[in-house]
């Protein structure tokens, strides 16, 4: 499903971040501190690599990935239920998004899903979800669960700790001062994608993952979904691995520490809910 044109039907992006004081003379004079979670700046990292390579990138492996499983007959078509519940998700989280990355207007969004035992689910760069079988199926995942997994997935994507983690790679191994001396960002951009990065296994670091918990955390909340899902999630995720680490994050497990960090973050992004609830 291309959801390129939700935005423009369906939904009106309803922003709650932040807000700017005025003077009765119009003089600026402070901003209230935005709701939600706070994760910081992107990293700097990300400039080393062009967005546009990558979502380029991106969108051609993504097709291949549906090509590969359209050839098994292991791709969801249009009418099936699952597929048209993860995109009426979708479409609720979607507009949330944008104040975290405002590319995210403009990506070609799309949703699908694989049949696979895999207990899997990934957002590529530019809005490229895709969902496995064995996710929905092996956890008996609620929508207020799926919506944690999406939000975490959607999250790595609008925060681009792929690029992150192509730019870092680069520097570790050159050095970004030289890097951007001697190449530039468009050339070292050139020089990543076209080596081939395979999105789908870089890795992502500690930091990354407790992001995108945060920032998926708050997705859920700003489009009606119960962000207290994220405890049960976890929970399942860990009896289901029997404590080894969920695939889907890669070399992550989902701790305790995981789950003690969203319940500190939960009085941040419940307003936040019952707002949307009742919106």
């Amino acid at each position: 499903m291309n959801t390129a044109n939700i935005n423009k039907r369906q939904f009106l992006h309803r922003c709650a971040f932040c807000t700017t004081g005025l003077l009765s003379g119009g003089v600026f004079t402070h901003a209230l501190a935005r709701e939600g979670v706070d994760v910081g700046k992107e990293s700097a990292f990300t400039r080393l690599v062009p967005a546009n390579m990558v979502e380029q990138q991106a969108a051609a492996q993504y097709q291949q990935v549906l090509g590969q499983a359209a050839q098994q007959r292991a791709l969801g078509p249009e009418n099936n239920a699952q597929v048209q519940r993860l995109r009426a998700i979708a479409q609720r989280i979607i507009p949330n998004s944008y104040s975290w990355n405002e590319r995210a207007r403009n990506w070609k969004w799309e949703v699908n899903l694989i049949g696979s035992k895999q207990i899997n689910a990934w957002c590529m760069p530019g809005g490229k979800i895709a969902f496995y079988t064995g996710i929905l199926n092996t956890l008996n995942l609620t929508d207020d669960e799926i919506a944690a997994v999406m939000g975490h997935e959607i999250a790595h994507a609008l925060r681009e700790h792929a690029r992150e983690r192509m730019g870092k790679s680069a520097a570790t191994s050159i050095g970004a001062n030289v890097l951007s001396q001697m190449l530039g960002a468009g050339a070292l951009g050139q020089q990543l994608i076209g080596g081939g990065a395979q999105l789908l296994t870089l890795k992502f670091s500690r930091e990354d993952e407790s992001e995108a918990d945060l920032v998926g955390l708050e997705l859920a909340a700003r489009s009606g979904y119960n962000p207290q899902a994220g405890i049960s999630l976890w929970q399942k995720m860990s009896a289901a691995n029997n404590g080894a680490p969920p695939q889907w994050l890669s070399t992550h497990p989902a701790s305790g520490t995981r789950i003690a960090d969203i319940q500190k973050n939960l009085p941040n992004v419940m307003p936040l809910y019952e707002r949307a609830r009742k919106g």
